[in-house]
Formats: structure tokens, C-alpha cells, sequence
């Protein structure tokens, strides 16, 4: 999977959030996303998601090898990433079982995953029958993470990944990086540097103000 930024930019009435932005993320590379609070971030990553479209350039994404690589319908890359936020919501009237359960009937596991086993690697085996609206906000979160990271898909998107986990939930999310996400294209948006330390590549948005 490759997604390349061609000159984009956003902007919301006369102001622009980021312009002349040109990159490209590939698989295998974990990317991190900085800059102070409000200065795009979530907008950079929710256009790169499809999400938003950009007020000029285009996001170009790509999947295949090299040399039969086949260009992604911008409408169609919602197929091929995956992604955890703040502002994304879980369904809270569903079991974590049964959320697990009906986001896999859409976007299907990694291989030789299940939701029992996704729900005992991220510790909450003992709560799957319970309604995720009775959660504390640090299992909440795990659930949010777990959709996100055992998704078969190529690309993974986080936004503040470590949003009210403790000291024990900050370990798990890097045993699940480095378990299962070492060939995905990653993008992490973050001022922690405890959420992507392991990020090979840095993106300061501020560069393209």
C-alpha cells in the first residue's frame, strides 16, 4: 500500500490549516504525525482516510507491487485502512463480543484471529458479555484500538492512540504494534512521544503552514 499527498491542502472558510503538502507513506514504515494541539493533525489524517477531501492537491493511493500496482477509487480507501480515534465512536448498547463480532462481518480480522481471541490478548475475556456502556474509558479505548489494529487491512490510522489507557493499557498498545502491525503501513497522530517512539518516520504538520 502506498498513499501519496500531492500538493494538498485544507482549509476551512479563509483559513488554512495546512497547505503544499507533498509526501508519500509506503507498507512496512510507521509514520508519526506532530505538531501543537489545533494545528491539523486529525484534519491531515482524516483526509489521507478519505474522510475529508482536501481544497487542493489530491491523495493518490495505491495497492500491489511496484510494478502491477493498481490505483484505489477515492472512495473506495475506506477498504483498505483502518482507524482509531477520539472522535470515533463504539456502539455502547452492543457487547464488546458482539461489537467485535459485527465490525468483522464488514472488515474481516487478520488471519487466525477471532473476537474470543482478540478479547483475551487485550484482557477484557472476562467483560465480552458485558455492554461496552458500562466500560471504563480505558477498556473502552482497548476495544477502540483492537477493531482497529487486528483489521486485515493494509493501513492503519491513530489518532491519540493511548487516549485514557494507564501505565499497563501504554504496554499493550506497543505489544500490539510491534505483534501485529510490523508489515502495515502506520500513521500516528500524537504529541506523546510514548505513542509513537517506535515511529521510523516523523511529519511535523507545522512544516506546511
Amino acid at each position: 500500500m502506498v498513499i501519496s499527498l500531492q500538493n494538498i491542502g485544507k482549509r476551512f472558510n479563509k483559513e488554512w490549516i495546512f497547505r503544499k503538502c507533498d509526501y508519500t507513506f509506503q507498507s512496512g514504515v510507521s509514520y508519526a504525525i506532530t505538531g501543537p494541539n489545533g494545528s491539523g493533525k486529525s484534519t491531515l489524517l482524516q483526509t489521507i482516510a478519505g474522510a475529508i477531501n482536501p481544497s487542493e492537491g489530491k491523495v493518490e493511493a495505491r495497492i500491489g507491487s511496484d510494478n502491477n500496482s493498481e490505483i484505489i477509487d477515492s472512495g473506495l480507501i475506506f477498504q483498505h485502512l483502518s482507524i482509531a480515534a477520539p472522535y470515533l465512536e463504539v456502539v455502547e448498547e452492543m457487547t464488546a463480543k458482539e461489537f467485535l463480532n459485527f465490525h468483522a462481518s464488514f472488515k474481516p480480522f487478520l488471519t487466525g484471529i477471532d473476537t474470543l481471541k482478540i478479547l483475551d490478548i487485550i484482557g477484557l475475556k472476562n467483560a465480552a458479555d458485558k455492554q461496552i456502556r458500562y466500560y471504563s474509558s480505558g477498556m473502552k479505548q482497548r476495544v477502540k484500538l483492537a477493531q482497529a489494529i487486528f483489521s486485515n487491512t493494509p493501513t492503519l490510522l491513530l489518532d491519540e492512540p493511548c487516549t485514557n489507557l494507564d501505565a499497563v493499557g501504554y504496554s499493550l498498545y506497543h505489544q500490539l504494534m510491534k505483534e501485529y502491525c510490523s508489515e502495515k503501513l502506520v500513521i500516528v497522530c500524537s504529541n506523546d512521544t510514548e505513542e509513537y517512539d517506535f515511529c521510523t518516520e516523523k511529519i511535523n504538520i507545522s512544516n506546511y503552514k
